[in-house]
């Protein structure tokens, strides 16, 4: 619990300052304090309509996707024994791995919503149509053939959907806790929709199935068409000029490179995967080999770790609130490892069944973690094309895993190969501990500038992902009683906020107003590209904060309902600047 306590660090323009916060005692009241805030965001999630229609369509699509793999890989079967089983296991692998980057492009160039509903559309009439292939006995080859279409457009919904998150969250505990239900939303559908394809597969038939898979995927495109989003700024590079479609694809890899903290998460997270991919390989070989659980107790053990993640995204309600997201995530991967190596080192059934509960538990912070660290850090231009190319690398990634596994059972038996590959995570969890430690630093919530901008009407509509890039890119700026801050007729080059002490106003050297903390002025000039309209001068000592125009245009204009709200109130302005009132 002591690290519910602390300081806050508030990041402004290029500069990092840390404000001491009063401090507390880890008591029971401090943790009551914080779990509160965690909770009141998961309310928040359910009642914000946007991301309650999108966590109610992560539902369908979820349930749907691992009833139409069991599904598929029966038919596969029937058709083909264990090698068209391989085969469909193939094509729902190659093509999402291949094709991601490139299908995460129509996130970044279309709405995000219209994305997700024409993947859901799409899968649903595919599914119809692979029932009336089986249902009339047509070549099992149009079945495949449609199995990789839902897999592609299945690898379209999601980074469509993770980009759209900060788009429609009010804050950033909303954003964490609709990440937090997604991964439990994840971890239910992934025991929860093959369960109920086998019992349909049961007493129905696998056209049934496929049936009732489209009509998942159909419910889930209802709940996408009432999302009511912002549109998103516009595109400058696309404006300009048409980019080839591999440069746009790739995009999404070059910003992960040109980052270093992305280049760590990506690499770490890649680094997890690798172990997960493995893991489904050493489940089979432990419970048959080492705990002499047979066949069953695969099932056993993959329950074990379904029902951690649900322990998971409840013990990460607490966490919520803290914001020590890469921390969060440095734990995860420990945990990813270390039960593996206690498994190899002691191997107990019981052990076993509670350990890889913990890895269940590990799993849910570090996909909670990640994609809310990425959607916080990354640009919205470019969000949809990283979360592809981080899908494209994660799928790959679990191949590598499944791959190394086999062999290193041959070569150093069960216990070794867990032990192994157990070492993995916690090893470069430790090694780059500090540098996790560093991203949490940067990313800390410039808290003070969140509430400035939330109280002025020009920035209240923007999305919280934007207003947070604003509140960072905020310059600190101190003026001494008497001295000019904007003055008018010349070029206007900031818009200011005042934090503390007041300033004056005048127009034709005559004073018009006084301006105390909270309020701003500026923006005439930057909007309407005119030069200044008044003279603006400390009273006394002053702090403000700065921004600079570029960024200001950018954050105001690209949003519709801020673009009003800024027209709104340079009208209201320059209507008091004709009876002698006005502000620049």
């Amino acid at each position: 619990m002591a690290a519910l306590c602390g300081y806050l660090t508030h990041k402004t323009g290029g500069s990092s300052q840390i404000f001491p916060l009063p401090r507390k005692r880890c008591n029971s009241r401090v943790v009551r304090e914080r779990l509160s805030e965690s909770l009141s965001a998961f309310r928040a999630v359910f009642g914000n309509p946007n991301l309650r229609r999108v966590e109610l369509a992560w539902a369908g699509s979820e349930t749907g996707k691992w009833m139409y793999v069991v599904a598929v890989a029966v038919f596969a079967y029937r058709a083909g024994g264990a090698s068209a089983v391989g085969l469909v296991a193939l094509i729902r692998v190659f093509p999402a791995a291949v094709i991601a980057p490139f299908a995460a492009v129509l996130t970044d160039r279309f709405r995000r919503e219209r994305v997700m509903l024409f993947a859901d559309v799409t899968r649903a009439v595919a599914l119809v149509c692979a029932a009336l292939v089986v249902g009339f006995s047509l070549p099992s080859g149009l079945v495949y053939a449609l199995a990789g279409l839902v897999t592609i457009l299945s690898t379209t919904f999601r980074p469509a959907q993770s980009a759209l998150l900060p788009a429609i969250s009010r804050s950033p505990e909303e954003l964490t806790a609709a990440n937090v239900v997604m991964s439990t939303i994840a971890a239910v559908g992934s025991f929860a929709g093959p369960a109920l394809g086998g019992v349909l597969l049961a007493t129905t038939s696998v056209e049934a199935v496929f049936s009732v898979t489209a009509a998942t995927f159909a419910l889930s495109a209802l709940q996408v068409a009432r999302i009511r989003a912002d549109a998103p700024p516009a595109r400058k590079a696309e404006q300009d000029v048409e980019r080839k479609l591999a440069k746009e694809a790739f995009a999404g890899f070059s910003t992960i490179l040109a980052e270093p903290k992305l280049r760590l998460l990506t690499g770490l997270y890649c680094a997890q995967t690798v172990v997960a991919g493995a893991l489904g390989v050493l489940i089979v070989v432990a419970s048959i080999k080492l705990l002499h659980l047979g066949t069953s107790g695969v099932g056993y053990l993959n329950s074990a770790f379904g029902i951690g993640g649900l322990v998971g995204a409840a013990l990460t309600v607490a966490l919520v609130a803290r914001q020590k997201l890469a921390s969060d995530f440095a734990i995860g991967t420990l945990l990813w490892g270390l039960p593996l190596i206690l498994i190899g080192i002691f191997p107990s059934s019981a052990a076993a069944l509670i350990l890889i509960g913990f890895i269940g538990i590990g799993d849910t912070l570090v996909e909670v973690a990640a994609p809310t660290l990425l959607q916080r850090a990354v640009p919205d231009e470019v969000l949809g094309r990283v979360f592809g190319a981080v899908e494209s690398l994660i799928i790959g990634a679990m191949g590598i895993g499944a791959i190394i596994a086999p062999p290193l059972v041959t070569w150093i038996g069960t216990r070794g190969a867990l032990i192994a590959t157990g070492c993995l995570l916690p090893a470069l969890g430790l090694l780059f501990w500090h540098r996790l430690g560093a991203i949490d630093a940067a990313f800390a919530l410039p808290v003070r500038q969140l509430e400035l901008l939330r109280e002025i009407a020009i920035f209240a509509p923007l999305p919280q992902a934007q207003i947070e890039r604003v509140a960072r890119e905020l310059v600190p700026v101190h003026a001494n009683a008497g001295e000019t801050i904007v003055r008018e007729g010349e070029s206007g080059d900031r818009f200011y906020i005042v934090v503390d002490g007041t300033v004056e106003v005048s127009v034709g050297g005559e004073q018009v107003r006084t301006l105390g903390p909270g309020d701003h002025f500026g923006e005439i000039a930057l909007l309407r590209d005119v030069p200044r309209t008044a003279t603006v001068a400390a009273a006394g000592d002053v702090d403000l904060y700065a921004l600079d125009r570029d960024e200001f245009l950018a954050s105001v204009t690209g949003h519709a309902s801020s673009a009003e709200a800024a027209d709104a109130v340079v009208s209201q302005r320059l209507a008091a600047a004709r009876t002698g009132l006005a502000v620049e």
